[in-house]
């Protein structure tokens, strides 16, 4: 064999063995679904959405409490100094007496008739509804988010093991051609293309250790701990069909199951609940009401006096003007209600572009991974082709160093298509308001130790 073809052999072994590695994990490695059960207990995003729902929770009983009884009790103890001054015959005579009075008032009121109050309670109801809806809405963002950040961190880590390998093969293919300068058999041009090649792997290197670096940082602030070794892609990669297969499916499903629809039409419902509390105002308030005094020296005139008074009977309150104040708050709630309206309109619009989106990025994925892996055996076959040229004297070293370079790629464009179809599989199914722990299973069966 001669020193040409004992290079070429020697650097792509060192390449392969290199990329092989890059295949590889520590007994620590972190799995996609460890990833996501570390972020629902640490990421603040999604800790601060929880309370967000527990907080909306509330909505529900602070509505129904408007036709519930409303129990009130006051008691006051005073010290009294008086000067009272009365007409006499003989003129006026002035006492100053000193008493203490006590007073204490127990009431319950029952709303009988109280239309607002009504529409509270409905509004109440449709303010839990949304917050509901919300929360269903950020529990499948954190899985979005957690599926993309491990994607990418595992796509940066990719790209730097083989931008490593690529350096490698380079290192070596400088060394050679000089040595094959050295005794004649090379040329300069060689050696300085192999030189161009090695400084721009260089550069490569730094700039893939610094987007890894920012990625495993993003994962990290995810799921609140450190995030250096990852699950490996499984080498035996099947993208599944994708179900349903057609577009009107998914968009029938979309409308249905999208938090995001869900929470714009508990908007809406509160919105006509809004304008049904500002039409309440013309409407009278019945409550019946009860209450209970007792009374001690409540005055001068009833000093040591004590009197037990219960009152039974019902409150008619009827509204006659308030200044124009309920026109205007039903014109406002009018007009919100017709915004919400448009909102929910447009938020219709919105998820099916997005949805048509990640549709089109999932049948688009899976024509890449066809094409990225026919690509990749295509180049390995190259290189191997050129490993025999060059064996032949056919060929030279930087024709093998063009062929790993194209194989390089061609491995880096699989990885990234594989990667891809995963997040669009995943977004495709958040967009419909599909997506759950199921789904982050099937994803993360693509990544075993």
């Amino acid at each position: 064999m001669s020193v040409r073809a004992r290079f070429t052999a020697t650097s792509s072994v060192r390449a392969l063995v290199a990329l092989a590695l890059s295949l590889g994990t520590s007994a620590h490695a972190l799995g996609l679904m460890e990833a996501y059960e570390a972020a629902v207990v640490n990421d603040p995003v999604y800790r601060a959405a929880r309370h967000e729902y527990e907080a909306s929770q509330q909505y529900r009983a602070l509505g129904r409490s408007n036709l519930l009884p409303q129990v009130s009790a006051s008691y006051t103890r005073l010290r009294n100094h008086a000067d009272i001054e009365t007409a006499t015959i003989a003129g006026p005579v002035t006492t100053k007496p000193s008493y203490t009075s006590i007073a204490g008032q127990l009431q319950v009121r029952q709303p009988v008739f109280y239309p607002e109050g009504r529409a509270k309670d409905r509004q109440g109801a449709a303010q839990s509804q949304a917050g509901e809806a919300v929360f269903a809405q950020r529990s499948q963002e954190i899985i979005v988010r957690v599926v993309a950040a491990f994607v990418e961190a595992h796509h940066a880590d990719d790209q730097l093991r083989q931008v490593r390998a690529q350096r490698e093969a380079y290192f070596e293919a400088r060394a050679s051609a000089q040595r094959l300068r050295e005794r004649g058999e090379g040329t300069v041009t060689e050696v300085l293309e192999a030189q161009a090649r090695l400084d721009g792997a260089e550069a490569q290197l730094i700039e893939a250790t610094d987007l890894l670096a920012q990625a495993r940082q993003e994962l990290a602030a995810i799921i609140g701990r450190p995030a250096e070794q990852l699950d490996p892609l499984v080498r035996d990669f099947r993208p599944r069909p994708m179900q349903p297969a057609s577009f009107n499916e998914w968009r029938e499903l979309a409308i249905v199951n999208s938090p995001e629809l869900q929470t714009q039409r508990r908007i809406v419902d509160i919105a006509v609940e809004e304008v049904n509390k500002a039409r309440a105002g013309y409407l009278p308030r019945m409550d019946l009401l009860a209450t209970a005094y007792r009374n001690q020296s409540d005055t001068t005139n009833t000093i040591n006096q004590l009197a037990n008074v219960v009152n039974i009977g019902v409150q008619l309150t009827v509204p006659i003007y308030s200044g124009g104040a309920i026109d205007a708050s039903t014109a406002q709630a009018v007009a919100n209600h017709a915004k919400a309206q448009a909102d929910l309109d447009a938020k219709v619009t919105q998820v099916e572009v997005e949805l048509r989106k990640q549709y089109n990025l999932n049948l688009s994925s899976l024509a890449r991974i066809d094409a990225a892996a026919s690509a990749q055996r295509s180049a390995a076959s190259a290189v191997e082709a050129t490993i025999r040229s060059v064996r032949g004297g056919q060929r030279t070293s930087l024709d093998v160093l063009n062929a790993q370079r194209l194989l390089f790629e061609t491995e880096r464009d699989l990885a990234l298509a594989r990667y891809s179809y995963l997040l669009a599989h995943t977004r495709l199914r958040h967009a419909a308001g599909l997506l759950g722990a199921d789904d982050l299973g099937d994803v993360a069966s693509y990544f075993k130790p």
